[in-house]
């Protein structure tokens, strides 16, 4: 089992990059009859009569993908991936037969100075297609606990 990371062994700089993930009709249409039930995510026709053209995912089905590919393709963070805030984007459709890759990076590290147990990561990732176009953007600020000072 890898070992968990703290605050103190992550700097600036540090890159994760992890897929490619598949996505099919059957998962775009199984997350959307479950979260966002909306035709051009339900339903092939209406997805081809609507504004995408074909059948799409949710941006909430791409923004899970991503989760996902930086949970299995990253560092075991101490206490998990416990968000602190987000500011996302979604820049392109995500398509069925579509394959997502993540490349993400640390920007920045603040350590708290009125809880010296932790700290905030700012990280940056996008998620690629096949076609490498940038299909979702996020700047994601997860709270990381520091390692305990010895006593």
């Amino acid at each position: 089992m890898t070992a968990l990371v703290y605050l103190d062994d992550i700097a600036p700089g540090m890159r994760i990059t992890n897929g490619p993930i598949s996505v099919s009709a059957a998962e775009i249409k199984a997350f959307a009859r479950q979260f966002d039930p909306q035709p051009f995510h339900l339903d092939e026709d209406a997805a081809a009569a609507s504004f995408f053209g074909a059948l799409a995912a949710s941006g909430w089905h791409t923004a899970a993908i991503g989760m996902r590919l930086l949970v299995t393709g990253g560092p075991r963070l101490a206490g998990g991936y416990i968000g602190a805030g987000a500011e996302l984007s979604w820049t392109q459709p995500v398509y069925a037969g579509d394959s997502l890759t993540l490349e993400a990076e640390v920007v920045e590290i603040k350590r708290s100075r009125s809880r010296p147990d932790r700290g905030i990561v700012t990280m940056r990732s996008e998620l690629r297609n096949q076609k490498g176009e940038v299909v979702h953007k996020l700047l994601a600020r997860m709270m990381v606990p520091r390692r305990a000072e010895p006593a």
